[in-house]
């Protein structure tokens, strides 16, 4: 136990703490009083709340439907990632619970900031959402059981995890506009998905996302040291063969940000006018700082 809780860190429950309150707010401040879905278990949790009686409120669904698949994936994930995503979800779940039961907030019937304007709560609903869940992935946790239920079902179904929770939503938001007969608000609520999704590649990834640079040239060091002199950053060179000429080459593999692609490629041909670069997306750089 005492080894377990050394693992977790500060920082990471601060960030967690705050991420359920942003999740929260985006949710009942937003979505909810418009009657406008998330995606994923808070979504069906939203829906669940709609259809029953009044005393199985949101928070509640929250708890029970994203706390058995964290529990479930325990093994997979581990005991530091269960942990954050469970306390992520239950102080989004108090939250949830605050905003709408306790504090003196009316969200029965519009939203507080955005009245009853479908597209403005759908937007803002989906980007506060969003930073939410970004922030809880960022700091090792999650704010949705969904992503956990993709990792281990989406393998046995033959599909991404990716493919696996875009049809969990499709499916979500048919059953929604069949529940209330009405096509707008899961249309409307697409709008938040994808805002949402937006929002949360941006807090995971950053502005900044890393980009791999693949460079085939004759020229390997001159063009080496000029990239480590302009961006004060190393390079790794390669030894490779051309297939069609057979002649000896040298890739040289060198991480950038997407404002430098621009002034890479510039100095490269400056050096190499017939240097061949291809440009990757990376989703993260770990680099050992000691």
């Amino acid at each position: 136990m005492k080894q377990f809780l050394k693992k977790l860190e500060r920082k990471s429950l601060i960030m967690l703490t705050l991420a359920g309150i942003i999740n929260a707010i985006g949710v009942t401040i937003f979505l909810a009083p418009v009657k406008l879905y998330d995606s994923g278990l808070s979504g069906t949790s939203m829906l669940l709340a709609q259809i029953t009686p009044q005393y199985l409120s949101l928070p509640l669904f929250l708890l029970l439907l994203n706390t058995p698949p964290f529990l479930y994936g325990f093994r997979r994930q581990g005991s530091a990632f269960t942990f954050y995503a469970i306390y992520s979800v239950f102080v989004y779940s108090c939250a949830a619970w605050l905003i709408t039961d306790v504090l003196p907030v009316d969200v029965s019937l519009a939203s507080p900031l955005a009245g009853t304007d479908l597209l403005l709560c759908a937007l803002f609903g989906g980007i506060i959402s969003g930073i939410g869940s970004g922030l809880a992935l960022r700091f090792g946790g999650a704010m949705d059981g969904i992503e956990v239920m993709a990792v281990i079902f989406a393998k046995r179904l033959g599909i991404t995890v990716g493919t696996f929770v875009m049809l969990y939503n499709v499916v979500l938001y048919i059953v929604c506009g069949i529940v209330i007969e009405s096509w707008i608000l899961p249309l409307y609520s697409i709008v938040t998905y994808m805002a949402a999704l937006k929002t949360v590649d941006f807090i995971v990834e950053g502005l900044d996302r890393a980009k791999s640079a693949m460079i085939i040239t004759t020229k390997p060091d001159e063009i080496s040291m000029e990239l480590s002199a302009a961006f004060e950053s190393g390079t790794t060179k390669i030894d490779a063969v051309g297939g069609y000429s057979n002649t000896s080459k040298t890739i040289i593999y060198f991480v950038v940000n997407r404002f430098q692609v621009t002034k890479m490629k510039n100095i490269v041909h400056e050096i190499d006018s017939k240097a061949y670069i291809t440009i990757s997306e990376v989703a993260d750089v770990f680099a050992d700082r000691q």
